[in-house]
C-alpha cells in the first residue's frame, strides 16, 4: 500500500518531466524479469518505475540509505548494494524477488555516467542473475536525465524511456563466456540502439515543423544520429570526484 501511495505522490513527475514511454508492452505482464537500463541520474529508478504499472524493486548504492530518507527508499522498492564488492546479500535479495516473480531493476553500468552521448561498459551482475534464475532481461534506455538538477530542484526536461524486446536466457549455453555473450553482445547493444534512437527523436516543436514541411534538414540529421559512444568500465562517482580534487590540488601546488 505504501508503494502505491508513493507512486501516486510521485505521479506529477510524469508531467514535470513530460515523460514519454515506448515499448511498455515488452515488459512481461507477470513473472520474473530484469530491467537493465543505462544510468544518468538518481531519478532514473523512480522514472522507470513510473513507466511501468508493475511493482519495481531496484538496487541502489548503500550510501543513500544512511540518510534520513533511507527508510522511505526501502518502502519505495530500493534495496542496498555495496559497489565494488561481491555483495552476496544484495544478490540474494534480488534472487528472492525474482523467485517470487518480481521485477528487478539492475543498472549494469554500476554508477551514473555523466556524458549525455556516451554509455559505460556494463558489469555482468544482471546477466548472472538472469542465468541463475532464468528470468529474461529487458534492455532499457532512458534519456533526458543527465545533469538533471538545478540546485535542489530538478529541471523540467523531457524524459523518454524505451523498453526493448526481452532477451530470453534459456538458449544461452552454460559456458565460461556466457556472461559476456549475454550482456556484451545481446543486452547492451540493444540498450545502445534504443538510447541512440531516443536521442534522435525530435521534440514536439521539431516534429510539428517537420510535419509542416519545415525543418527537414534537422530531421535528417537526427535520423542519422550515431549510436552513443561506449566508454570502458566507469568508476563510482565518489572515486572520480576524489581523483579530480587530487588532480586540482596537484596542479595548484605545481603552479606555486
Amino acid at each position: 500500500m505504501l508503494y502505491a501511495l508513493a507512486r501516486a505522490l510521485l505521479s506529477p513527475l510524469r508531467v514535470w518531466f513530460r515523460l514519454r514511454v515506448r515499448g511498455a508492452e515488452n515488459i512481461p505482464v507477470e513473472g520474473a524479469a530484469i530491467l537493465a537500463p543505462n544510468h544518468k541520474s538518481f531519478m532514473d529508478a523512480f522514472l522507470i518505475g513510473l513507466a511501468t504499472r508493475r511493482h519495481v524493486r531496484f538496487m541502489a548504492k548503500v550510501e543513500i540509505f544512511r540518510g534520513p530518507l533511507g527508510w522511505l527508499l526501502v518502502r519505495l522498492g530500493a534495496f542496498p548494494v555495496r559497489r565494488g564488492d561481491a555483495d552476496a546479500d544484495s544478490l540474494q535479495t534480488a534472487r528472492s524477488i525474482l523467485a517470487r516473480n518480481g521485477l528487478v531493476v539492475v543498472f549494469p553500468e554500476g554508477t551514473r555516467v555523466d556524458e549525455p552521448d556516451a554509455l559505460g561498459a556494463p558489469h555482468h551482475g544482471a546477466a548472472r542473475l538472469a542465468l541463475e534464475t532464468g528470468a529474461p532481461i529487458v534492455p532499457t534506455a532512458i534519456v533526458g536525465t543527465h545533469h538533471l538538477w538545478l540546485g535542489p530542484i530538478p529541471k523540467p526536461r523531457r524524459v523518454r524511456v524505451a523498453f526493448h524486446e526481452p532477451v530470453d536466457v534459456t538458449d544461452v549455453a552454460d559456458t565460461s563466456d556466457a556472461l559476456t555473450e549475454l550482456m556484451d553482445r545481446r543486452v547492451w547493444p540493444a540498450v545502445q540502439e534504443e538510447y541512440g534512437r531516443l536521442r534522435a527523436m525530435p521534440g514536439l516543436i521539431a516534429a510539428a515543423l517537420t510535419a509542416l514541411g519545415v525543418g527537414g534538414l534537422m530531421a535528417r540529421r537526427r535520423a542519422t544520429a550515431p549510436r552513443p559512444r561506449l566508454l570502458g568500465i566507469v568508476e563510482p562517482r565518489r572515486l572520480r570526484r576524489r581523483r579530480a580534487r587530487r588532480s586540482l590540488v596537484e596542479r595548484v601546488g605545481g603552479k606555486r
